[in-house]
């Protein structure tokens, strides 16, 4: 196994191998040694940091004040890369446009991506450079980490061959083209770059036993619960774990208790007298979740599309996604379909032109939360449907 991008491209140019396939970062300087094929996908690069201790308990505000959000914010401070990588080219590009020069500091040959973004999670370098696609896929590996600092414009991402193999790269790129209309190219990249690696997040809490088929000490009443709302008890499991990490214990900054994480007056309205207790908290969440998958219905008939527009609004609140519905169906896109439509609006209610639009009632959202929320809950039900029976 070869981990050095340089020693990579050496051994491929001396004949020891014939294809680089591995997601390489398509660059000028790059294209005097390989050719690449025509790209896999598009991404950024994006700056790795760990969250504060307390992240999970502060208002979001004030964790954005204590993160870095823009790339002088990294003038003096040492960032490790990959020796050779794109990811220590551009911070050179961006030394060049600071005061005060980024101090690159680049691992060994021999090391790798992902054990930089473990060391950031731990502690032991504070910073580290890497793609968005492979920063996704280690959210649910380390959940400390804040990947949404982008440090660079849409890069392309492909594999590569030598300059002299003109044919060979010919037939890579009709194998792409044909394997990506044939859709198996979507569903490998969504398994391995989109799909977080839930699998080592979970056999690491103190809940877990997968062995034997056990995801909390609430599984039993999670499935009474899911079974007065129709739903899939995996995917009420993966709410709760979004929510609190199975701790009937946790209080938010907000004031969100227990579990499903209810704010006492909605534990008021649905009459609960005591939301640490586990059994109150899930009957108020299930029930909430039925509450707002009934409000959805009126407008979004398909159960698949529905179940997104409920847990978005169990996260943000019930207004703030009317109001992307409302802009969907105002700007001509589907108002049933959350994907690139509804949740596009909701995105967008950051953005003066939308949030003082008067369909929008309520106004402005910082709405990429949510957003998150919705893919990392169905991303953990994925996994928990192919890791636990019913």
């Amino acid at each position: 196994m070869v981990s050095g991008i340089e020693q990579a491209i050496d051994l491929l140019n001396k004949g020891e191998g014939d294809v680089l396939a591995f997601p390489l970062t398509v660059t000028l300087e790059r294209k005097q040694y390989v050719s690449f094929t025509n790209p896999h996908f598009n991404t950024h690069q994006v700056l790795v940091q760990k969250k504060p201790a307390n992240w999970r308990m502060l208002a979001p505000e004030i964790l954005e004040k204590k993160l870095i959000k823009q790339p002088e914010q990294l003038s003096k401070q040492e960032v490790y890369v990959l020796k050779g990588s794109s990811f220590r080219q551009r911070l050179l590009e961006l030394n060049a446009q600071l005061a005060s020069p980024i101090i690159i500091k680049e691992d060994s040959a021999t090391a790798e991506t992902e054990s930089l973004i473990q060391k950031v999670a731990t502690g032991e370098i504070k910073y580290t450079v890497t793609d968005e696609a492979i920063a996704n896929v280690n959210t649910l590996y380390y959940p400390n980490l804040d990947i949404r600092t982008v440090l660079s414009e849409p890069q392309q991402i492909a594999w590569a061959v030598r300059t002299n193999s003109q044919e060979l790269l010919t037939e890579i790129n009709a194998w792409l083209e044909k394997t990506k209309k044939s859709g198996v190219f979507t569903v490998i990249y969504n398994k391995y770059f989109k799909s977080n690696r839930l699998a080592l997040a979970r056999i690491k809490d103190d809940y877990s036993s997968l062995t034997d088929g056990q995801l909390s000490p609430f599984d039993e009443q999670l499935k009474k619960g899911a079974e007065q709302i129709g739903w899939d008890w995996r995917l009420v499991a993966s709410v709760a774990y979004q929510e609190s990490n199975f701790n009937p214990r946790v209080k938010s900054w907000a004031g969100a208790i227990g579990l499903m994480q209810i704010m006492p007056e909605t534990g008021k309205y649905f009459g609960a007298s005591n939301l640490w207790d586990p059994s109150q908290n899930i009957s108020v969440g299930i029930r909430f979740l039925k509450f707002l998958d009934k409000h959805w219905a009126k407008t979004v008939p398909d159960p698949e599309e529905r179940m997104k527009f409920v847990l978005a609004s169990y996260n943000v609140g019930l207004s703030h996604v009317i109001d992307a519905q409302k802009l969907t169906r105002k700007y001509g896109k589907d108002p049933t379909l959350w994907e690139e439509n509804v949740e596009y609006f909701l995105l967008q209610k950051r953005d003066p032109k939308y949030f003082r639009d008067p369909v929008a009632v309520v106004g402005y959202c910082r709405c990429d939360g949510p957003v998150r929320y919705v893919k990392e809950v169905l991303q953990r039900y994925d996994e928990y449907r192919l890791r636990i029976a019913v």
